[in-house]
């Protein structure tokens, strides 16, 4: 076994393996950018090699720097993690050379299955089910229109090297392909280093499904069930699971005996994950297609360690060692229901716009990294484990992934593993960025997510006009009027209590009206009264657990039947989180943020009075949504655009976004120029 391996990568990832490494008595070193000096995987780490400036070509990026912290450490193997090299058969070579080994697969079995157009080539010549599609070169825009109407559209464009929801492109038409084509090249190009394109045939209602493989260097290869990925936001993955609730067991046995086979022909060992698309119209579960292989560690491997009691990183580390598994197929069972959840930097409320800057607050539902007693830790605490590599006061990097962590629970049954989900995203803290956490919360509670009926559009089917916060039904509005109407009173008694007020000991008033909403057209106005041993709302008794002192920013608050026994369970709980506006609080929870306007009854009336103030007028400019780099002008001054023309295109977070007009004008004044960097709400051009 290795004494000391090197984690040739950054945050959660980083901070996984070296929690394994730890646990089986192995030292690691961490190599860090400028950007991650003070990262938590960097104080994790026994030791720590500065690679080089923030951007990742200029540090992960490069394998020479890697290679040369190892021979400073004299660490014996290298962990890639995902992104990065980890899947880069040259780096792979260079390590051999100097008699490093590679916890991961062989070089033959990376270049073969990591690049995705000889992958298919090679499903297809081992009797691998492939989706139509054109794998050959594609010499130009011209080519791709022409391959993608000998295919039939829908079709996805797709480059070579890609991954992460990097370089694709959904196309319906000739014009999504001229459109597309060049940007798939250019993502390709930029994230991967190679702009190679191929076309494949898009599959309708189609779902996401993948299996993931186990193999040492003695011949044996297993699969351990399969993930269900098919919640997905342009081709990234927001919710995993494991099992998955389409897949039935004679499913399960022919995807995992091929996957095995397909693995078994380019002599694979260690973890690697083969990805399915699924035609969820075709009820026999017949209708699976290979899609690609990827040949490292995925990001949702957690959900299958839960439901396995499979420790994969351990499971990496032996087999690079050259040991046997110990385990069968046999021996690979399925205990319980796990989802993964992935908190991104990114605001839901502003169409998902990537969102960079410090973590005020950083408070997650458990100790990251904390381990209940169970064997490997696999299922956190209670069910509830987080990955993370980010901390308090740190920053999210517009250089890096915008992933904040990853929120895994496991129950008995998915609903139990869903219904943890909701609690523990309730009690997830974080504040001085935007963030996706009311998203997640909200899809977790969503009828067709809990029916398992899941497609990869479902995000586009079910929130066509965007993200507007999960909605609250009678009895969430009738306990957040009655927590509104508490915490005013705990708020006015405490400053009752202030010295040498010139009224002296004022009482604390306990009638409220209380509006939920920020519009007045659109919310619900309800009348609170506190008596001395009841609360009422809009005249109804409604019996509250809860702890308030003023100041707090975070309470848990139980909902009884009214005259329920003292050990009676609550019929409701709400994780609330706490934020004092100028005329109430915005309260937090169930997947919404809800802004309470809470005045005193006797003076409610007056607020009618109060003149709004009218929002300005930017339609007349283009401006940056987001932190980026402007990579493309698409319009000139003086050039006529027409509603859903391109405008501009701003990279951000390693992916590009379209700027597009939304009404006929004429392009009066450009303030950017392509190549520069562009802070949000900075003007790029406006209009007539």
């Amino acid at each position: 076994m290795f004494k000391k391996i090197l984690i040739a990568n950054r945050g959660e990832i980083a901070c996984r393996v070296i929690k394994t490494a730890r646990r089986m008595g192995i030292q690691t070193v961490a190599v860090y950018s400028d950007a991650d000096a003070r990262a938590p995987f960097v104080r994790m780490a026994d030791e720590a090699v500065h690679i080089g400036p923030a951007p990742a070509a200029e540090s992960y990026l490069i394998a020479d720097k890697i290679i040369d912290a190892c021979k400073q450490t004299g660490a014996e193997a290298v962990h890639p993690g995902y992104g990065f090299l980890s899947e880069r058969a040259s780096f792979v070579e260079a390590l051999e050379k100097e008699n490093i080994a590679f916890i991961g697969p062989p070089q033959n079995a990376i270049a073969a299955m990591g690049d995705k157009i000889e992958s298919k080539k090679l499903a297809k010549e081992a009797g691998v089910n492939v989706v139509p599609g054109f794998v050959g070169e594609i010499r130009d825009t011209d080519h791709a229109v022409e391959i993608s109407n000998d295919i039939g559209y829908p079709v996805m464009m797709k480059a070579s090297a890609g991954g992460g929801g990097k370089g694709m492109r959904l196309a319906y038409s000739e014009k999504d392909v001229r459109e597309g084509f060049e940007s798939v090249k250019r993502e390709g190009l930029n994230s991967f280093g190679d702009d190679r394109v191929f076309i494949e045939k898009f599959i309708e209602d189609p779902r996401h499904i993948e299996i993931q493989i186990l193999g040492d260097k003695h011949g044996n290869v297993l699969y351990l069930n399969e993930r269900e990925c098919s919640i997905q936001r342009r081709h990234q993955k927001v919710v995993e699971e494991a099992p998955s609730p389409f897949v039935t067991p004679q499913m399960r046995k022919a995807m995992g005996e091929q996957c095995v086979a397909l693995s078994k022909a380019v002599n694979y060992h260690s973890a690697g994950t083969v990805e399915l698309i699924v035609s969820g119209a075709d009820k026999t579960g017949e209708s699976f297609y290979f899609l690609e292989m990827n040949t490292r560690l995925q990001v949702e491997h957690p959900v299958t360690e839960a439901i396995t009691g499979v420790d994969l990183v351990e499971q990496m580390i032996r087999v690079a060692a050259g040991e046997k598994l110990e385990m069968t197929q046999d021996d690979i069972k399925i205990d319980g229901w796990a989802i993964e959840n992935r908190v991104y930097a990114e605001d839901p409320y502003r169409g998902f716009l990537p969102s960079t800057g410090r973590l005020v607050r950083y408070q997650p539902p458990v100790e990251p990294w904390a381990d209940d007693g169970e064997e490997n830790g696999r299922r956190g605490v209670d069910g509830i484990r987080i990955d993370d590599g980010v901390y308090e006061g740190g920053e999210v990097s517009m250089f890096y992934d915008p992933m904040i962590a990853k929120l895994i629970t496991w129950g008995e049954t998915r609903d139990e593993a869903a219904d943890l989900q909701i609690a523990a995203l309730d009690a997830f803290q974080i504040e001085g960025l935007g963030h996706n956490v009311d998203f997640l919360s909200a899809i977790m509670q969503h009828p067709r997510f809990r029916s398992g009926d899941l497609t990869t559009g479902f995000i586009a089917e079910e929130y066509p006009d965007g993200f507007e916060g999960a909605a609250a039904d009678t009895r969430l509005k009738g306990v957040l009027a009655a927590v509104g109407g508490i915490i005013a009173t705990g708020d006015a008694d405490r400053a009752r209590r202030i010295d040498q007020q010139l009224d002296g000991d004022l009482y604390a008033p306990g009638d409220w009206s209380v509006r939920i909403g920020e519009r007045e057209e659109s919310s619900s106005t309800h009348d609170v009264r506190l008596e001395e041993n009841a609360i009422t709302v809009d005249g109804e008794q409604v019996t509250l657990a809860l702890s308030y002192t003023p100041g707090d920013r975070f309470i848990e608050v139980d909902l009884f039947e009214n005259d329920a026994d003292d050990d009676a369970e609550p019929v409701a709980s709400y994780g609330m989180q706490l934020r004092p506006t100028r005329t109430g609080y915005a309260i937090t929870t169930h997947g919404a943020t809800h802004h309470l306007r809470i005045l005193e009854k006797r003076i409610a009336h007056l607020a009618g009075h109060m003149i709004e103030k009218e929002p300005p007028d930017l339609s007349k400019l283009l401006i940056c949504p987001m932190p980026g780099l402007l990579v493309k002008l698409h319009v000139a001054e003086g050039e006529e655009v027409q509603p859903g023309q391109p405008l501009a295109t701003v990279e951000a977070m390693k992916m590009e976004n379209i700027l597009r007009a939304e009404k006929q004008a004429v392009i009066s004044k450009i303030n950017a120029g392509e190549g520069d960097s562009l802070a949000v709400d900075e003007i790029i051009l406006e209009l007539e």
